[in-house]
């Protein structure tokens, strides 16, 4: 991340910032933070995961949606764009004419770690999440070959490391039917 103004955004400049570019930035403490372009092994990782939700959501006639690349605010003068979240499809009704930036705690945001993205995902985004309420946040890690699901228990994630072979367990998605392996391949094609 590549901190790109020292001028300091309110959270409302930000969701009306448009710097004519196809630079992604969040907000971090009313600063603009350039987000690095995703290498295709992860849009194929976020991609196959979104397929993967969408189809379970539709198979069992659920009220969500699942978002990728879309904005969470997580402070007064902060906002994340998460690799993919799921929330209830009845929250976004007004927000279809705004900014794609939800103010209410995602279900579950899912991670895919980058080189650049380790320390902002295992720790500043952990904390923002779970100070926001997201009961679950799954860390996708490639390089490490490694997924770490965060449940969230009285305002702290406890969290579960799966391992290659391991089969994945959901709180949201209890009839989840996934392992490492099969989430970590998708990103080779």
């Amino acid at each position: 991340m590549i901190q790109v103004s020292e001028k300091i955004y309110s959270f409302e400049d930000y969701c009306q910032h448009n710097d004519e570019s196809d630079n992604r930035y969040e907000l971090v403490d009313g600063r603009l933070v350039l987000i690095n372009i995703p290498t295709v092994r992860h849009l194929l990782i976020a991609k196959f995961l979104e397929a993967y939700f969408d189809n379970l959501i539709r198979e069992k006639s659920l009220p969500l949606l699942c978002f990728k690349e879309a904005g969470v605010r997580t402070g007064w003068r902060k906002s994340r764009i998460s690799d993919l979240y799921i929330i209830e499809a009845n929250t976004i009704q007004e927000l279809l004419k705004k900014s794609a930036i939800v103010e209410i705690p995602p279900l579950l945001i899912v991670e895919i770690v980058s080189p650049e993205s380790v320390t902002r995902d295992y720790r500043y985004k952990r904390s923002e999440y779970a100070a926001l309420g997201v009961d679950e946040y799954w860390i996708v890690d490639p390089k490490n070959e490694k997924i770490t699901i965060l449940l969230l228990e009285e305002g702290l994630y406890e969290e579960t490391v799966y391992n290659l072979s391991d089969k994945l367990v959901s709180r949201l998605f209890s009839e989840l039917d996934l392992t490492v392996n099969q989430v970590l391949l998708s990103g080779n094609m």
